[in-house]
């Protein structure tokens, strides 16, 4: 299973009764697929992992992998708690599911070797294979970074910190430790800022939050960098990934809440967030718009 191009990780659609809007979700899903998205990760941060119960988790990815159809690989979120965490795994795989990534444990700082040990229980409950999120309360060491490799089971790390002297070494003490293949990829929030900072240390592979409500600019940032149009990847960034970072960071939260946000701006009603997070006020959506309008511009779309 080769993950390669943009990565998409699709909302979660909510209805006005607050359930998991199916319908919405199948549309969100097959738009991205057919836009040209290299894999699905559905039920993850940006799809609020965090506030789905257990069926609504094994919902999400039944209808997004029931979209999906085979066309893309799809993976799944499980995270928190360990039961939990498990729980999804068994759901994901009895949902069709490629794969998992399995995401920081709930609340609690944990020694290295704790970590391994949670991600080895996890992929005991499981044959799906994993991406480890490198994110939050889940810091791994490069020696806990080989044990991950030495799973069977374990076919990569999604690197959320932006740590890059310690992610190399990560890589180069997994290279040095096993002869298989074995996928990094970039997921902090808003990938693309940092693409050509990892494409250094050989971690072309990312995850776009903004392919979510502008695949098209996604595409043609994904086009631009990996063929060498260094003109167009700076002005996506200047004017178009930058101000879109500096939204996101006024309001903690808004990594996911204004991703869904443009997906409702884009024509999708998605629905707003759940509790904890919040929705953008009317002055950042009217920013976010205006920021959609110059990024579809600059990319020729």
């Amino acid at each position: 299973m080769r993950l390669n191009g943009v990565l998409f990780f699709p909302v979660t659609p909510f209805g006005a009764d607050g359930d998991v809007a199916e319908e919405v979700l199948a549309k969100h899903v097959g738009r991205g697929v057919e836009a040209g998205a290299g894999g699905v990760f559905t039920a993850c941060g940006t799809g609020e992992f965090h506030a789905l119960s257990l069926d609504e988790y094994a919902r999400v990815v039944s209808v997004t992998t029931t979209t999906a159809a085979g066309r893309v690989p799809v993976f799944a979120g499980a995270g928190g708690a360990l039961p939990f965490a498990q729980a999804c795994a068994e759901a994901a795989a009895a949902n069709g599911a490629d794969g998992l990534l399995l995401l920081p444990p709930y609340l609690v700082g944990a020694p290295a070797d704790g970590l391994v040990r949670y991600v080895r229980e996890v992929a005991a409950t499981t044959d799906l294979p994993i991406i480890v999120y490198h994110r939050g309360n889940a810091r791994f060491t490069p020696a806990a970074a080989a044990e991950l490799a030495d799973m069977p089971s374990v076919i990569g790390i999604k690197d959320g910190f932006g740590d890059l002297d310690l992610l190399q070494r990560i890589i180069l003490t997994v290279r040095r430790t096993t002869s298989r293949e074995f996928t990094f990829f970039n997921g902090l929030p808003t990938a693309e800022m940092t693409v050509p900072a990892y494409r250094g240390l050989g971690v072309t592979l990312y995850s776009s939050a903004v392919f979510c409500f502008a695949p098209e600019v996604a595409l043609a940032f994904n086009k631009a960098v990996t063929g060498g149009d260094d003109e167009l990847v700076q002005r996506l960034l200047t004017d178009f990934y930058l101000p879109l970072v500096e939204l996101r960071d006024l309001v903690p939260g808004y990594a996911v809440g204004l991703v869904k946000a443009g997906v409702r701006l884009r024509g999708l009603d998605v629905g707003g967030v759940r509790a904890p997070l919040t929705d953008p006020t009317p002055e950042h959506l009217a920013r976010l718009e205006r920021l959609i309008t110059a990024g579809t511009e600059i990319a020729g779309c």
